[in-house]
């Protein structure tokens, strides 16, 4: 049965001291406190820098047996080498602690920077680099060099692996890229924000969407109306539909389900909207969406 997560992307921001936690919540507390009001969350510092296994297990032991915890794939292999000649720095990302997370290791993110253009090969060689379960990311993480010392290499159980790809230039958006995404089993994230165009292609038999804010990017809100729409969009994917009018790349049939695993989390953190926009979607979705229909 498929499974609809609402989070935030991130947890350690001041500015929702007060809106979000309490005043008096102590920093270390910040992710539990969040765990218990969503059931998933997008861990940014993972994008910056490499962590340690330190960092995932301290997430492991803070976070409920069901948590969910989707991973932004090292802007290093995204930004500054964009995807080529990666296959280091990946194993080094993996063996940097993101197994430590077992069960509860969820979609790995790579967004790439808007100024990246589609480029077939590069994309193609990317994609059939990713491991598609724990096994193989084990495997692939011990080949990394010395750049990485304090390193997760454990297994207890084999766990599939997903990926899914956040672009921002247009040349994306064509039948080519897309045939490339379905192959290697990557998700095509539906991206809303004011500085770059959406798309809702369903590549894969799951979705990931992400809420940067409009008409300011990371800094608007979600009126009520609006999330009542992307609630009804997130139970047609849910239900293994389509939404009204999805803003597609290709006329091609999805993957056929029965129902789809569908994420979602708001990266509009500016002001605290996002904590205060996920919990709003996550009452309407558990409502079935009946704001919006009432």
């Amino acid at each position: 049965m498929g499974t609809i997560s609402v989070g935030v992307s991130g947890w350690d921001y001041d500015a929702w001291s007060g809106t979000f936690y309490p005043n008096e919540l102590p920093r270390s507390q910040r992710l539990a406190y969040l765990a218990e009001r969503f059931d998933t969350v997008e861990v940014n510092g993972s994008f910056y820098s490499l962590l340690t296994p330190k960092h995932y297990r301290g997430w492991y032991d803070a976070t409920p047996a069901r948590f969910v915890m989707a991973l932004k794939g090292s802007r290093f292999i995204t930004h500054t080498k964009r995807l080529r000649e990666v296959e280091t720095p990946l194993a080094n990302f993996l063996a940097s602690g993101p197994l430590a997370l077992g069960h509860k290791l969820g979609p790995i993110l790579w967004q790439l920077p808007a100024r990246q253009a589609f480029d077939a090969e590069r994309l193609r060689a990317f994609v059939a680099m990713l491991p598609k379960d724990t096994m193989s990311a084990a495997a692939l993480a011990r080949r990394h060099d010395d750049r990485v010392s304090d390193v997760h290499l454990d297994v207890s159980a084999n766990h599939r692996m997903r990926h899914v790809l956040e672009v921002r230039h247009p040349s994306f958006f064509c039948e080519e890229a897309v045939r490339i995404l379905r192959d290697g089993g990557l998700a095509l994230a539906v991206s809303h924000a004011a500085a770059w165009p959406l798309r809702e292609e369903v590549t894969v038999g799951w979705m990931y969407l992400r809420l940067h804010g409009a008409p300011k990017t990371y800094e608007s809100g979600y009126p009520d109306d609006a999330l009542e729409a992307w609630c009804r969009r997130v139970d047609a994917w849910h239900r293994a539909a389509e939404p009204t009018a999805p803003q597609r790349i290709t006329d091609r049939s999805p993957p056929r389900r029965k129902q789809r695993d569908v994420y979602v989390y708001f990266d509009n953190d500016a002001g605290g909207h996002a904590p205060r926009n996920a919990a709003s979607l996550r009452r309407m979705v558990a409502t079935g969406c009946q704001a919006e229909n009432g």
